[in-house]
C-alpha cells in the first residue's frame, strides 16, 4: 500500500478506509477530540502523517513529516516498539522540549507503535484533554493498545496482499463526526460576529455581523475552510493561536488586519473552543487585545504588524535548538550561531557564577585575551556584567561613549559599538551574565529589549540544566559502573566476555545491562538487557532487575520462569519504566541451551565454520508491561568453536537507518572476527559503534564461546 490521498485505486481506497475508521475509533475510545497516525514512507527514515482527525491538517503542516531519529514521541514510539503516554504540558517538556517548543499548550497525548508480525508500520495517536499530575491509567492503554493492535492487523493484511505499506503525499482529514452550528436567528441579532468552525477547520454557520466585519457576504462562508474564507486569518503570526484553540480547549484572543488595503482599524479575534469545534468571534478592536484577554498598554510591542513575526524567526530557533543543546558549550554555541545574527551583533561572552565569582565560560568577537581581566571577578566588583546580575536588570548601552560615561575607567575593547548586558537567572536563581557587542552604535527598542530579556531566561535554564546534566551525569555513571559486574565467572568450557559503552550524548547512560551466573546445577545463565530511558533512573532500575534475574536464577527456575518472574516485579515496583531482556540458559558440557527473550534483538550465532546467522527466538512483550505476558523457551545449540552473542540495541541503531541493517552489519562483523581470543572479537564488534561522536543511546555487548 504505498497510498496517496488522490492517489484512488483499491490500495488507496482501502487504505483510506481503515485509517479513518481507526482514527476516530481510537480517539472516541480514549475520550479525545482529536488524533492521528504515522506511517512510514518511501524515504528511509522519515514517517509521514497519513490521517489525521480532530485538527486542521494544513494548520499543523510543520508536523506532517517527523524522521524516526528525533526527538519527538512519534519518533520515540516507533524507534523504540513502546507506547509513549504524556497526561500532561508537565511531562511533555519534560520529556521532549522540542515538541513543546513548538506546541506550548496544555494537553494529553497518546502514542502506540503499531504493527503486524516482526513488521512496525508506524504510530497511532489520541489528543485528549491534559489531566495534570495524573498519570495514563491502565485501561487507557489497554484500550490504545488494542485500538493500535487492531490497526496493525488491518494493515498486515493489506501487506499481505502485495501492497506495501508506507504513505506518500499529504494527511487523509477524516471528517470529525459531530458537526457545528445552530442558534442562527439569536446569532444573527448581534452585533459580534460569530463563526463555528469544525474541527478541520470548515465553516459551518456564519451569522450576518461576520460576514461583515470580514468583509465577506455571510451566505458564501459557510462550507468553505476558516483561512480560504478569511486569507487574511492564514498569516503565520496568527496560526500559533489556531493551533494552541484546537490543542489545549483554552480561550484565546488576538488581533488581526484584514489585509495590506483594508481598513487599517484592527478586528478582535476570539477562539472558543470545545469537543465538536471552536467558535470564532469577530468585533472591531480598541487597544491590541492577547492570551487571556489583559489589555496591552502604548508601546509595549503587543499588536505590532504581524510582519514583524518573521524578525523573530531568529530567537525562535533559539529557543527551540536551546531545548537540545545539554551542555555548557553547546549552549555557547547555539547561542553565537542565533542569537547574534538575529539582532546583528558581533560578540560575545558569557560568565558562569561560581561561589560568589563570574568565571568566562564562552566569547567570541573580543580581541584575543581582552576579557581575561575580567574572569573570576567576584559580585562586590562594579562593573555591568556583574552588576547585570546582582540588580537582575539587563543593561543597555546605545554607544560605547555611554558605556564609558556609566562607568568610568572602565577599559573598552573598541571606540565605537553598542553593548546589552543580559542577567541569567534560572527560576529565582543566578546563573551568570551575558554580553552582546555591537560594531556600531545602535538604540534597542521596547520589543528588542523585551525579547532579549526573555532570551536570557532562556539562555540561564539551558545552562543550569547543562550543570544539572554533567552531575547527574557523573552520579549514572558512577551509579552503573558499580552495579555491572565487575568480573564474569571462569569455566574450563566456557568463555564469556562483555562489554559496556555508555552513550556519548548527554544523559544516555544507564539502561543496558549483562550478567553471566553460575546456577547450582552447572549451567551458566547467560542474560543481556536494556531497560527504556536513561540516567540515575535507569540505572537503579537496571540494579533492580539485575538483581531479580540474578535471585531467580540461582533459585534453580527455568528461562521462561526467569523472565517471567522478573516481569512481574518490575510491575510490582511500577518505576513507569519498560525493559526489554534475552535469558539463555547453557549447558557447558553438552552445548545445549535454552533461551527466553522479552522484546530484546535477536541474538546472533557464529558456527565453528565461520557462518554466521541471526537466531529466530520466540519471544514475548517487553517487561513491565503486561503481568500475564508469556515467554516460550526456545532449544539451540552452541558447538565447540561455536560464538553467541547477545547486544543491545545501540550496538545496531544509527538514526535514520533501519535497524535491520544494523543486525546485518554486526552479523558480517561477526562472522568476519576471529573467534579466539575472545576479547579480540569484542573488541572488533564494537570499535565502530564507540567510534561514533554523537551515539544516542548506551551499548551492552556479551559474548560466549565454548571450547
Amino acid at each position: 500500500m504505498t497510498a496517496r490521498p488522490d492517489g484512488g485505486g483499491p490500495a488507496s481506497d482501502a487504505a483510506g478506509r481503515v485509517l479513518a475508521r481507526a482514527t476516530v475509533g481510537a480517539v472516541r475510545a480514549l475520550g479525545g477530540y482529536a488524533g492521528g497516525v504515522y506511517l512510514r514512507s518511501g524515504t528511509e527514515g522519515l514517517l509521514r502523517m497519513a490521517a489525521v482527525t480532530g485538527l486542521p491538517g494544513p494548520l499543523f503542516r510543520p508536523w506532517w513529516r517527523i524522521q524516526v531519529n528525533r526527538p519527538y514521541p512519534v519518533a520515540e514510539a516507533f524507534r523504540s516498539g513502546q507506547a509513549v503516554h504524556l497526561p500532561d504540558g508537565e511531562s511533555a517538556v519534560r520529556r521532549f522540549p522540542q515538541l513543546m517548543a513548538g506546541l506550548p499548550f496544555p494537553f494529553g497525548s497518546l502514542y502506540e507503535p503499531v504493527g503486524g508480525g516482526e513488521q512496525r508500520f508506524g504510530v497511532l495517536l489520541v489528543v485528549r484533554p491534559a489531566t495534570p499530575g495524573v498519570p495514563v491509567g491502565a485501561a487507557d492503554r489497554a484500550r490504545m493498545r488494542e485500538a493500535a493492535g487492531d490497526l496493525g492487523r488491518e494493515l498486515a493484511g493489506l501487506a499481505a496482499a502485495g501492497n506495501p505499506v508506507c504513505w506518500e503525499g499529504d494527511p487523509l482529514c477524516v471528517p470529525w463526526p459531530v458537526a457545528g452550528g445552530g442558534g442562527a436567528e439569536a446569532a444573527d441579532r448581534l452585533a459580534l460576529g460569530v463563526l463555528s468552525v469544525d474541527r478541520q477547520g470548515v465553516i459551518g454557520f456564519a451569522n450576518a455581523a461576520a460576514g461583515v466585519l470580514a468583509g465577506v457576504p455571510a451566505g458564501r462562508l459557510p462550507g468553505r475552510g476558516l483561512w480560504e474564507a478569511l486569507p487574511w486569518l492564514g498569516h503565520p503570526a496568527y496560526e500559533d493561536h489556531f493551533r494552541g484553540a484546537f490543542l489545549s480547549g483554552e480561550p484565546v484572543r488576538f488581533d488581526v488586519r484584514r489585509a495590506a488595503d483594508a481598513d487599517p482599524a484592527a478586528l478582535s479575534v476570539g477562539l472558543y473552543p470545545g469537543p465538536s469545534g471552536v467558535t470564532v468571534t469577530l468585533e472591531a478592536a480598541g487597544r491590541p487585545v492577547y492570551g487571556t484577554g489583559a489589555a496591552a498598554g502604548p508601546g509595549d510591542g503587543r499588536g505590532a504588524p504581524a510582519d514583524r513575526a518573521s524578525a523573530l524567526y531568529r530567537p525562535v530557533a533559539l529557543a527551540i535548538a536551546l531545548t537540545e543543546a545539554m551542555t555548557a558549550r553547546q549552549v555557547s554555541a547555539v547561542v553565537t550561531e542565533e542569537l547574534l545574527p538575529a539582532f546583528g551583533g558581533r560578540q560575545l561572552a558569557i560568565y558562569l557564577l561560581d561561589e560568589r565569582h563570574l568565571h568566562l565560560a564562552w566569547e567570541t568577537g573580543f580581541p584575543q585575551g581582552f576579557l581575561d581581566r575580567f574572569d573570576g571577578v567576584s559580585l562586590d566588583v562594579r562593573l555591568p556584567g556583574v552588576e547585570t546580575l546582582t540588580s537582575g536588570r539587563p543593561l543597555f548601552f546605545e554607544s560605547m561613549q555611554h558605556l564609558a560615561s556609566a562607568y568610568p575607567g572602565i577599559p573598552l575593547d573598541a571606540d565605537v559599538g553598542a553593548r546589552a548586558f543580559l542577567p541569567l537567572i534560572a527560576s529565582g536563581r543566578p546563573v551568570g551574565s551575558c554580553i552582546l557587542g555591537f560594531d556600531a552604535p545602535r538604540g534597542f527598542s521596547p520589543e528588542e529589549r523585551t525579547v532579549l530579556t526573555a532570551l536570557a531566561g532562556l539562555i540561564a535554564q539551558a545552562l543550569a540544566r547543562a550543570r544539572r546534566y554533567d552531575s547527574e551525569a557523573a552520579l549514572a555513571r558512577g551509579l552503573q559502573a558499580a552495579l555491572l559486574p565487575h568480573r564474569l565467572p571462569v569455566t574450563g568450557r566456557v568463555a564469556t566476555v562483555g562489554r559496556y559503552l555508555p552513550g556519548s550524548a548527554g544523559m544516555d547512560v544507564g539502561g543496558d545491562w549483562y550478567d553471566v551466573i553460575e546456577t547450582a546445577s552447572g549451567r551458566l545463565a547467560l542474560v543481556i538487557g536494556d531497560v527504556q530511558g536513561h540516567g540515575v533512573a535507569a540505572a537503579a532500575t537496571m540494579g533492580q532487575l539485575r538483581s531479580a534475574v540474578r535471585a531467580f536464577a540461582l533459585g534453580g527456575n527455568t528461562p521462561e520462569q526467569v523472565v517471567r518472574g522478573t516481569n512481574r516485579l518490575l510491575i510490582d515496583l511500577d518505576p513507569g519504566q519498560f525493559a526489554s531482556c534475552c535469558y539463555v540458559l547453557l549447558d557447558p558440557v553438552s552445548g545445549r541451551a535454552l533461551a527466553a527473550r522479552a522484546g530484546h534483538p535477536q541474538p546472533l550465532l557464529r558456527h565453528a565454520d565461520g557462518r554466521a546467522e541471526v537466531l529466530d527466538l520466540a519471544g514475548g512483550v517487553v517487561l513491565g508491561v503486561d503481568p500475564g505476558a508469556a515467554y516460550p523457551e526456545t532449544e539451540l545449540l552452541l558447538e565447540p568453536g561455536g560464538v553467541l552473542a547477545l547486544y543491545t540495541d545501540g550496538l545496531v541503531e544509527v538514526p535514520g537507518a533501519d535497524i535491520d541493517e544494523g543486525v546485518e552489519r554486526l552479523r558480517a562483523a561477526l562472522a568476519a572476527a576471529r573467534p579466539a581470543p575472545l576479547t579480540e572479537a569484542a573488541d572488533r564488534l564494537v570499535a565502530e559503534a564507540g567510534g561514533q561522536a554523537d551515539r544516542p543511546d548506551d551499548i551492552a555487548l556479551l559474548l560466549a564461546s565454548r571450547a
